[in-house]
């Protein structure tokens, strides 16, 4: 796990550490220290943490003149016994929101698990976005992450499942990813690809 490191091919564009609008403005990292820990492994220092014991991101391009963000997530998404969700909400999701930013993609590669609960800072998320013409998209989740979202009937908030997985984001730039994920929500197009 300590190799995995968070998709950096974007950095020319963007870096959330120098952006005085992120929740991880001044941030710095070490790679020669492993304090992030997943279970029993260590996680690669790039990794940012936001108040999950099992769940952890990078916010890996933020574009505030057509209000999204592209984040990437690792590890274990439990809402039922660290409500991580309501960690993210409140820590990374609000304050992006407060800047203007209601388009929000979650690259789910390396989500292991997911853990429902309640829904109540989903049905939040999605009503505040909404208002703005905004979404949220899962993107590439695991086959039983995605069937345990489904279970939780999380399709009523974010965008996810089979036309969302397999898709090619990190040959792409930040700006097509974007548009291709915009037009995909709105029905202009299937799916990324290439």
């Amino acid at each position: 796990m300590h190799q995995l490191e968070p998709h950096y091919l974007w950095r020319d564009h963007y870096v959330a550490e120098e952006d005085e609008r992120s929740p991880f403005y001044g941030r710095e990292y070490s790679e020669f220290h492993f304090n992030h820990q997943l279970y029993n492994y260590y996680l690669h220092p790039q990794w940012d943490s936001f108040g999950s014991s099992t769940l952890y991101c990078k916010v890996l391009f933020v574009d505030y003149d057509d209000h999204f963000a592209l984040i990437e997530l690792i590890g274990e998404w439990n809402d039922a016994l660290h409500n991580d969700i309501m960690h993210l909400k409140r820590t990374v999701i609000d304050p992006m929101y407060k800047a203007e930013i209601f388009k929000f993609a979650l690259f789910c590669d390396n989500v292991l698990n997911f853990h429902s609960s309640d829904d109540d800072y989903y049905a939040e998320w999605a009503e505040e976005v909404h208002e703005d013409d905004g979404w949220i998209a899962c993107i590439n989740t695991r086959q039983h992450v995605m069937e345990e979202m489904q279970g939780a009937r999380l399709e009523h908030y974010m965008h996810f499942g089979e036309d969302y997985n397999d898709v090619f984001w990190r040959t792409q730039k930040p700006l097509v990813v974007y548009q291709v994920l915009d037009a995909m929500v709105h029905g202009r197009v299937k799916r990324l690809v290439g």
